[in-house]
């Protein structure tokens, strides 16, 4: 049975990152009451139309633990969830107390995706991220403490200033609070950001790719296994939202600027949160516009998406010729023999492989 999840985007934010693109405000915390009602409006809409029960929900933004506990919960009461359904929360490292561990449990909350990018400052400073790495150690000892039964934190690797040295101490020290789950991405430029202003600040990628290369060594060594090209866990604690997205199964996402697909379809809600509120409280559709892939885009797009993952794909996606001339970049399958995965030379290079795949 295919996959359904929810999304629900939080845009608020006590300050923006230098290299970030999502839709997120700084000044518009008054609007909080009011968009929190409005999720639950929209939601509820959903569910009466016969949104299937989500085995996954995940909290994003944004930064959701701006929003006090009891109005995160309020929101997650009216999704329905199949037994067993993971639920995530995106939490910054200087919010994360006690209170917030507790009332996310008491609600049905079972994961915590933790935002560190960095433990050293100023790698922080120049990615413009604010919080402090000493937060970070407690904000695990609490997670850990509330009993939470899994969490992942988040590493952002390549900003101007970060030696080879400075990400080892990253990796390293994020290791020593033995978490089941890393996600490790390369700092990427983003169109409209301050980080796309200013060349001299955009990554190198051949830096990138030796930071990739000792991130996979530590993480593996450390008995997390690479099961997509960012992704690094224990067995069984793999982001079964994010297999959502990779697989290609159905998800609504609620609030502004938030995405929903179903079969093919593709839609996504009108960006600001003024603009969300307005049209909810007025009882009018929030869709700002949709898109439909035909069935050779949608599989070729499921054939890349699932290339990333240590699944890979049937090995009659490639020509063999063309798998020969990837040799280096992808293998077979170590437990099926008519699949192939990209080695870890393939995954620096997962973009350009992908455009080999077969028409």
């Amino acid at each position: 049975m295919a996959g359904f999840g929810v999304y629900i985007h939080i845009p608020f934010c006590a300050s923006k990152c230098d290299y970030c693109a999502f839709a997120t405000w700084t000044d518009r915390d008054h609007l909080i009451a009011a968009y929190v009602q409005s999720l639950r409006a929209e939601i509820r809409l959903a569910v009466e139309a016969g949104m299937p029960a989500a085995e996954t929900v995940f909290v994003g933004g944004g930064t959701p633990t701006l929003l006090q506990p009891a109005d995160l919960a309020s929101v997650l009461e009216v999704i329905p969830v199949r037994h067993g359904a993971e639920i995530t929360v995106e939490c910054n490292p200087d919010d994360v107390t006690p209170l917030h561990m507790q009332m996310y449990s008491e609600a049905g909350v079972n994961r915590v995706s933790l935002g560190v990018q960095s433990m050293s400052n100023h790698v922080l400073s120049a990615l413009g991220r604010t919080h402090d790495p000493l937060n970070v150690e407690q904000a695990v000892a609490m997670i850990v403490d509330s009993g939470m039964p899994s969490f992942n934190i988040d590493l952002i690797y390549g900003a101007v200033g970060e030696s080879l040295s400075d990400w080892r101490h990253t990796v390293e020290s994020v290791l020593a609070f033995d978490p089941p789950h890393i996600s490790a991405y390369g700092l990427t430029v983003e169109a409209g950001t301050p980080l796309a202003a200013q060349a001299d600040r955009h990554p190198d990628d051949d830096d990138q790719a030796d930071k990739y290369e000792l991130a996979d060594d530590l993480l593996t060594a450390a008995g997390l296994e690479n099961y997509e090209v960012s992704n690094w866990s224990r067995p069984g604690h793999e982001s079964v939202h994010n297999f959502l997205y990779w697989n290609q199964d159905d998800y609504r996402g609620f609030g502004c600027a938030a995405h929903s697909h179903d079969a093919g379809r593709r839609w996504w809600n009108v960006r600001t949160p003024d603009r969300y509120v307005e049209l909810i409280e007025r009882g009018e559709s929030v869709e700002a516009a949709s898109e439909t892939l035909d069935s050779d885009s949608r599989r070729r797009e499921g054939l890349q998406l699932a290339l990333r993952t240590r699944h890979g794909v049937q090995r009659g996606a490639f020509d063999e010729a063309t798998l020969e001339l990837l040799d280096g970049l992808v293998v077979p399958h170590p437990d099926e023999v008519d699949r192939v995965v990209l080695t870890r030379h393939g995954r620096l290079m997962a973009n350009d492989v992908t455009t080999n795949l077969r028409d």
